[in-house]
C-alpha cells in the first residue's frame, strides 16, 4: 500500500470533520467518553449506504486519526481512542527509578546478627512465653556452663569431637536440645534462630497460649529430673545449686509452746500481690504469722487434744538465684476460669533479703537481674517478653521474640511496655525513686545474689557443638549469598527493562507512518514490572474473516510498526495486526445494522400510529399481544444476531459488560423463547382459541412488520380456531363438571369421614362395634383435598393400603403403635363407610382390627386382632431405620428455648404430630416437583393399576410422614440451631452462649425433664433428636466483664500442658 504524506493526511482529517459536522469532532473529542467516540466514529452511516463504504470510511470507524493524548492533561487511559498510549502504566518506568524497587527480596544482611547484641528467638505462633525464659536461662551462665558439660548421647554423629558431614544432627534429650539451642544464641551469625526442634521435643501446643508460670515450674523440675542421672556433681547439682532454696512451715501450740516444723525446698516464692503494692510487702504477707483458731484449730500431740496455735513460714536457706512469681494470674470463683490482676507493683533493683530469713549473718542482697512481663490484660491471651541483664557488660536488654533491644545507659526501661496496654482500671502508675520500678504487667522478678567481684565467667562451647554452629553458620552465608545474588540478577533485569521501556515507550506513537494493532492488555503486562510478559496473543480480538474486529478497537491500541517489529522479536506472539487487518466486510457489515435500526425507530412510531386506528371489516391481521409489545425488541435481537456479537463488544467497551444480555438470557430462562406472533399458536400450529391473548392489527401495520418478520405465522381476520382446540376444550369444561359431581357424591356418601367428625378411636373402643378398618392417613388427605377443590385436584380413585404393609404383606404397626406414636399415619373406618369406600374405590388390600372375648370366666379377656397379621421382622427393621435416622443426623435444626423466672414453658411449644384435617390449606397443599407422582395412589388419568411397593419406598413414605408432621412451630424466647449428631454437649453450649449470651457454666440444660450435663456426650447419645426443643435455665449473669472477655475466648476447657513431654517424667 501507498501511504500518503502526512499534509494528506490532514487534508483528509479536515474532510472528515465538514463531513461528520461540528468542526473536529473525533480531534476534540480525544478525550470524550467512550460512547461519544462510538457515535462519531460511525455518524457517516447516516448518509452513507453500504455498498459505497471507501478506506476512509474504514479508517474512520477504526478511529485511525484520533488526536494522541498528552501526557500530563489526559489523567488515564482512554479506551476510546487506540492512539491514547497515556495511562497504562508507563509512570512508574519514566524518570529515575530506585534500584531497590526492581526486586522483592529483603537485604540478607538484615538477617545477620548485629554485632555485641544477642541473638532474639522465632515465635512459632503462641510459643512467646517458652522464648522469654530461654533467654533468661541462657543468660544463667552457670547453667549455661554445666549444660555444656553434659556428655552427648548421639554417638551416631560424633567421631571423635568431630560431627560427620553427611549427618544431620537431631537431639535425643532435652539437654541435648538445650545446649544445641544455646550454642547458637551465643555463637550463631543468624539475628534469630529456630527453636521448633526444642518446641517439639516438649511436645507444645504452637498454637495455644499456655500458663508461663507453669511452664517455669515444670521444666524446671523436669531438666532437675533430667540431670540427677550425671555423674558430675557440678552438672547434677546445678538446678539445686542456682535455683533451689529452703523454708520451714513452722506450728507453735499456743498452750505448750511446742514448735513443729515441716522442712521444704523451693524454686521461686509465689507471692500474692492482691491488696499490696510493693514487693516488700508481698514477702512480708507470704511469711507472716498466721492463727489457727476455732474449726481451724491445731491438733498438738504434746497437748494430745485441738490447740489454738499460730502457723508461719521461716526462709531457712536462699539460692543464688531467687525467682519471684507475682501471682497475677489468679482463679475466678465466680467465672470459674482464671483472670488477671493488671495492679500496678513497685519493687527495687536491691532486695534485701536479710530481713526475713531466720539465720542473720549472711549476704543476702540481691540485684535485679530480669523481669518477666505479660502484655494484655486478660489471662488466656496476650504476649510475653523479658528484660534481661547481660551479667558481664550490666546492660539491659528487651528480648522479644526475634526482635532484641539494648536499653540505653545500664538502666532497665518498663514504662514503654507499661503505655503499650491501656488497662480497663483508671489506676495511675505510681511514681518511683531511682533505683525502683513500678509495673502492672511484670509476673516474675529474678534476682541474682549479689558479689563484690564482678562475674569474669567465660562460657566455652564445646567443640562438637562449635561445629554444628559453624556448619548452620556456613548455611546461613551460602544463604545470604544466594539471595544477594537474586537481589543482583533482578536488579540487572529491572535496569535492563527500564532502558527498553525509555527507549520503546518514546517510538510507540504510530503518526503517519506504518502501524499495527496491540491489545491494551498486553501492553499493560509489559508495563507491568511484576509479571513477567509473555507472547502477544491478538487472536480474541479477530472477526470471523480473521481480521480485526472494529468492535475491539477499544482493547486496542495503534503503535508504530517499529515499536511492534521490537516486540514481536524478543516477545513472539501474532497474529499481527497491519493496516491490511481492518475489515471491509465488518464495517459494511455495520453500516447495513445501523441503518436498519435507523430505519427501525422511524417504523415503529408508524406501526405505533396504525395500531390506534380500529380494523374495519375483514381486511385485519391477528396479532399477538405479547408480540406487539415486544416487537421492535426482537427486530433488534434478530439485527445483532446478523451483525454477530456487537452488543456484546459494545456492552464491553461502555463499561456495563454484559447487562443487557444477562437480562435477556433472564427473561429467556423465565418465558420460553418465541418467535413474532408465535404466542398465538396452539400446539397444533394453528390459531389459538383464546382472543383475549391477540389483537386484530391493518393491513398497513402488518406489511410493516412483515418486512422485519417475514418468517412469521399469518393469520388473516376471517382464519378459524384451531378445531382440535376447541373439541379440548368442551372436553376439559365437561371433565371439571364430572369432577364436580364426583366430589359431591363422595362428601355426600362419606360426611363424617371428610369434616373428621364421630372418628372411631382405639384406645376407647367403641360400644356395639367388633370391627373397625384402617386406611392410611395419607389417602384421606388427598382425598379431602379433591372434594374441597375438585377442578383443580384430579380425583383419588385407590386407597392405597400397601404403603401400610411391608413387603411380604404384613402389617407394619402393632396395635399399641396404632393407639400412640403411629395413630396420626393411620385413619380409622367405621364398617358402614368402608362398605361406601368399596364402592367408590379401588382397595388393593383390607386391613382391619377384630375385638374378641377370650375365656369364658366372667370377666373375660379383650384380644385384637388384626388381618392381615404383624410381620415382627419387618417392624423391628422399621424401627431401628427410624432410632438410626434420629441418632445419625448432620445439620438438622433443634429449638432452645429460654425460660424466664423459673416458668414452664406451655405444652403447645412441644412438637407433636400434627396431620390432622384442622391443618391451613396451606400446610395441606404441599406443591410437589414437577414429574413426581406418587407410588400409591393412582389418579383417574393414570390408570387402575397400582405400582408395587418396596421395604425401601416404605421406608421413604414413613420419612415423608414424619418430616412433615413434626414441623415446629417457634415461640417467643426460643431459637433454632443447625447441630449435628457427633456434636458434644460442650459445642452446643458455645453455639448457646452466641445465641443467648450466657456463659456455658452459666447453663442448665434440659430435653423432657431429663438433665443435660455430660459435656463430652454426644447429642445422639443424649437423646437430642432433630426437632427436639430444649430448656435453659441461665444462672446470674456475671458482673465483671473483662471476665466475660476471658471466658468468650475459652471456648474448649483448659488442659494445659497435658500431654506434653512436660509431664511425662
Amino acid at each position: 500500500m501507498m501511504w500518503r504524506s502526512p499534509f494528506g493526511r490532514r487534508q483528509r482529517q479536515q474532510q472528515q470533520q465538514r463531513r461528520l459536522g461540528s468542526g473536529g469532532a473525533l480531534r476534540a473529542k480525544a478525550m470524550a467518553p467512550r460512547l461519544q467516540l462510538e457515535k462519531a466514529a460511525w455518524r457517516w452511516a447516516e448518509t452513507v449506504r453500504p455498498e459505497e463504504v471507501s478506506q476512509e470510511h474504514i479508517e474512520t470507524a477504526y478511529r485511525i486519526w484520533l488526536e494522541p493524548c498528552i501526557r500530563g492533561v489526559c489523567r488515564r487511559n482512554c479506551k476510546g481512542n487506540p492512539n491514547c498510549l497515556v495511562g497504562i502504566g508507563e509512570h512508574i518506568w519514566l524518570g529515575e527509578i530506585d534500584e531497590n524497587s526492581f526486586h522483592n527480596i529483603d537485604d540478607p544482611n538484615c538477617e545477620r546478627r548485629k554485632k555485641n547484641s544477642f541473638v532474639g528467638l522465632t515465635n512459632l505462633g503462641a510459643t512467646c512465653y517458652v522464648n522469654t525464659f530461654l533467654q533468661v536461662w541462657f543468660l544463667n551462665l552457670e547453667l549455661r556452663q554445666a549444660l555444656y558439660l553434659c556428655p552427648s548421647t548421639c554417638n551416631d554423629y560424633v567421631m571423635g569431637d568431630r560431627i560427620q558431614e553427611e549427618k544431620d544432627y537431631e537431639p535425643q534429650t532435652i539437654c541435648e536440645h538445650l545446649q544445641y539451642l544455646f550454642a547458637l544464641l551465643q555463637n550463631s551469625n543468624r539475628r534469630y534462630i529456630d527453636p521448633s526442634g526444642f518446641v517439639k521435643a516438649l511436645g507444645l501446643d504452637t498454637g495455644q497460649q499456655q500458663d508461663a508460670q507453669e511452664f517455669s515450674k515444670l521444666f524446671m523440675s523436669l531438666l532437675e529430673d533430667t540431670l540427677s542421672k550425671q555423674k558430675n556433681p557440678d552438672v547434677r547439682n546445678i538446678v539445686q545449686q542456682q535455683f533451689c532454696g529452703e523454708y520451714a512451715y513452722v506450728t507453735v501450740c499456743n498452750q505448750c509452746g511446742r514448735e513443729s516444723k515441716l522442712l521444704s525446698k523451693f524454686y521461686e516464692l509465689e507471692l500474692n500481690i492482691q491488696g499490696h503494692k510493693q514487693l516488700t510487702d508481698c514477702i512480708s504477707e507470704f511469711l507472716k504469722e498466721e492463727k489457727l483458731e476455732g474449726d481451724n484449730r491445731y491438733f498438738c500431740e504434746n497437748c494430745q487434744s485441738k490447740q489454738n496455735a499460730t502457723r508461719k513460714i521461716r526462709l531457712l536457706s536462699l539460692p543464688c538465684t531467687l525467682n519471684l512469681q507475682l501471682m497475677r494470674f489468679v482463679f475466678d470463683r465466680q467465672t470459674g476460669h482464671k483472670k488477671k490482676l493488671n495492679t500496678y507493683i513497685g519493687f527495687s533493683e536491691i532486695l534485701d533479703m536479710e530481713p526475713y530469713v531466720e539465720h542473720k549473718g549472711g549476704s543476702y542482697v540481691y540485684e535485679l537481674s530480669a523481669v518477666l512481663i505479660h502484655r494484655g490484660v486478660s489471662a488466656y491471651s496476650g504476649h510475653y517478653i523479658a528484660h534481661v541483664k547481660d551479667p558481664q557488660s550490666g546492660e539491659w536488654y528487651k528480648f522479644n521474640d526475634e526482635d532484641i533491644e539494648k536499653m540505653e545507659g545500664k538502666k532497665l526501661q518498663l514504662g514503654i511496655e507499661e503505655d503499650l496496654e491501656p488497662s480497663k482500671s483508671q489506676t495511675r502508675k505510681p511514681k518511683c525513686g531511682k533505683g525502683t520500678h513500678c509495673s502492672r504487667n511484670a509476673y516474675m522478678l529474678v534476682y541474682r545474689l549479689q558479689t563484690q567481684e564482678k562475674p569474669n565467667t567465660i562460657v566455652q562451647v564445646p567443640a562438637f557443638l562449635q561445629e554444628l554452629v559453624d556448619r548452620d553458620n556456613s548455611k546461613f552465608e551460602e544463604w545470604c549469598i544466594e539471595m544477594a545474588e537474586m537481589r543482583k540478577q533482578s536488579v540487572d533485569k529491572g535496569k535492563a527493562k527500564h532502558e527498553e521501556v525509555k527507549e520503546l515507550y518514546q517510538r510507540l506513537p504510530a503518526g503517519a507512518e506504518p502501524y499495527e494493532f496491540v491489545s491494551l492488555e498486553w501492553l499493560q503486562k509489559w508495563l507491568d514490572e511484576s509479571t513477567p510478559t509473555k507472547p502477544i496473543d491478538n487472536h480474541a480480538c479477530l472477526c470471523s474473516h480473521d481480521k480485526l474486529h472494529p468492535d475491539k478497537i477499544s482493547i486496542m491500541k495503534r503503535i508504530s510498526e517499529y515499536a511492534a517489529d521490537i516486540f514481536y522479536s524478543r516477545y513472539g506472539g501474532g497474529p499481527r495486526l497491519t493496516v491490511k487487518a481492518l475489515c471491509k466486510e465488518c464495517v459494511v457489515e455495520r453500516c447495513r445494522v445501523l441503518r436498519l435500526k435507523n430505519q427501525l425507530n422511524e417504523d415503529y412510531k408508524t406501526v405505533n400510529n396504525l395500531l390506534k386506528a380500529t380494523v374495519k371489516g375483514s381486511d385485519g391481521f391477528w396479532v399477538g399481544k405479547s408480540s406487539l409489545r415486544s416487537w421492535r425488541q426482537l427486530a433488534l435481537e434478530q439485527l445483532d444476531e446478523q451483525d454477530g456479537d456487537v452488543d456484546q463488544s459494545n456492552g464491553k467497551m461502555n463499561g456495563n459488560t454484559l447487562n443487557k444480555d444477562e437480562s435477556k438470557e433472564e427473561r429467556k430462562e423465565e418465558e420460553e423463547e418465541l418467535n413474532f406472533n408465535e404466542d398465538i399458536l396452539c400446539p397444533h400450529g394453528e390459531l389459538c382459541i383464546s382472543e383475549n391473548e391477540r389483537r386484530l392489527v391493518s393491513k398497513e401495520a402488518w406489511s410493516k412488520l412483515q418486512q422485519y418478520f417475514p418468517k412469521a405465522p399469518e393469520f388473516p381476520s376471517y382464519r378459524e380456531c384451531c378445531s382440535q382446540c376447541k373439541i379440548l376444550e368442551r372436553e376439559g369444561e365437561e371433565n371439571e363438571a364430572l369432577h364436580k359431581m364426583i366430589a359431591n357424591e363422595q362428601k355426600t356418601s362419606l360426611p363424617n369421614l371428610f369434616q373428621d367428625k364421630n372418628r372411631p378411636c382405639l384406645s376407647n373402643w367403641p360400644e356395639g362395634t367388633e370391627v373397625l378398618y384402617i386406611v392410611s392417613q395419607f389417602f384421606v388427605e388427598e382425598w379431602r383435598k379433591f372434594v374441597r377443590k375438585p377442578t383443580r385436584c384430579s380425583p383419588v380413585s385407590s386407597v392405597g393400603n400397601s404403603a401400610l404393609l411391608c413387603p411380604h404383606g404384613g402389617l407394619m404397626f402393632t396395635f399399641a403403635s396404632m393407639t400412640k406414636e403411629d395413630s396420626k399415619l393411620i385413619a380409622l373406618i367405621w364398617p358402614s363407610e368402608w362398605q361406601m369406600i368399596q364402592k367408590l374405590f379401588v382397595v388393593d388390600h383390607v386391613i382391619k382390627i377384630t375385638r374378641t372375648e377370650v375365656g369364658d370366666v366372667s370377666p373375660s379377656e379383650t384380644q385384637y386382632i388384626s388381618d392381615p397379621k404383624l410381620c415382627p421382622e419387618c417392624r423391628e427393621g422399621l424401627l431401628c431405620q427410624q432410632q438410626r435416622d434420629l441418632r445419625e443426623y448432620t445439620q438438622a435444626t433443634i429449638y432452645v428455648h429460654k425460660v424466664v423466672d423459673n416458668k414452664k414453658v406451655m405444652k403447645d411449644s412441644v412438637p407433636e404430630l400434627n396431620v390432622s384435617s384442622s391443618e391451613t390449606e396451606e400446610d395441606k397443599e404441599e406443591a410437589k416437583p414437577d414429574g413426581e407422582k406418587d407410588p400409591d395412589f393412582n389418579q383417574s388419568n393414570g390408570g387402575t393399576k397400582r405400582q408395587k411397593i418396596t421395604h425401601q419406598n416404605y421406608v421413604a413414605y414413613q420419612k415423608q410422614v414424619i418430616r412433615r408432621s413434626m414441623r415446629h412451630r417457634k415461640v417467643r424466647g426460643e431459637k433454632a440451631l443447625l447441630v449435628s449428631a457427633n456434636q458434644t454437649l460442650k459445642e452446643l453450649k458455645i453455639q448457646i452462649m452466641h445465641a443467648f449470651s450466657v456463659a456455658p457454666f452459666d447453663q442448665n440444660l434440659s430435653i423432657d425433664g431429663k438433665i443435660l450435663s455430660d459435656d463430652c456426650a454426644t447429642l445422639g447419645t443424649l437423646g437430642v433428636i432433630p426437632e427436639s426443643v430444649i430448656l435453659l435455665k441461665a444462672d446470674e449473669p456475671i458482673a465483671d466483664y473483662a471476665a466475660m472477655d476471658d471466658v468468650m475466648q475459652v471456648c474448649m476447657p483448659e488442659e494445659g500442658f497435658k500431654g506434653t513431654g512436660l509431664l511425662g517424667h
